[in-house]
């Protein structure tokens, strides 16, 4: 991975980070102050709280990916220690999953008329699932990986031993 990809990367990470922080800072603030007005069609003091939870779910993922980024920079990606960041990655999406389902669940009671709505949202739910087990196919790569990179430096040492 080039250097100006992971400054680009990292750059984005920043941002959207710096950028999910404030939105979590207002949400809190509208939660603590009081001033959460409800129209009485959704309740939003529970939407609120779900969408900080949700928000979070998005800040471990981006927290894990820039320390698996540094890995690969430091060309130490291929090693047991990646897999504690891909596993919190693939805890952070089925969290997230679990938010989504949340926010269907409260959503649902004013789609009587239309429950479709809700069924899309459920496919969206889904489809984050989806997602965790890509990342799970994923991890299964890394670790195919990491026991070639082992047996590979064995057998290096096996013939320095030789030589």
């Amino acid at each position: 991975m080039g250097k100006l990809t992971v400054r680009a990367l990292r750059a984005v990470l920043v941002v959207v980070l710096a950028g999910t922080v404030f939105v979590q800072a207002l949400m809190l603030w509208a939660l603590i102050s009081g001033n959460d007005p409800e129209d009485g069609s959704l309740p939003l003091t529970p939407m609120r709280v779900i969408t900080i939870l949700g928000i979070g779910t998005a800040q471990v993922a981006m927290v894990c990916v820039w320390r698996l980024v540094t890995m690969v920079r430091r060309g130490t990606v291929f090693s047991h220690a990646a897999f504690r960041y891909v596993d919190a990655i693939i805890g952070a999406i089925v969290a997230a999953a679990l938010v989504w389902f949340a926010v269907t669940a409260l959503n649902a009671p004013g789609q009587r008329d239309d429950p479709g709505v809700t069924l899309i949202m459920g496919g969206v739910g889904l489809a984050i699932l989806g997602v965790a087990l890509i990342v799970l196919v994923l991890r299964t790569l890394l670790a195919q990986a990491v026991a070639r990179d082992v047996e590979a430096a064995e057998m290096q040492a096996e013939l320095d031993e030789v030589i």
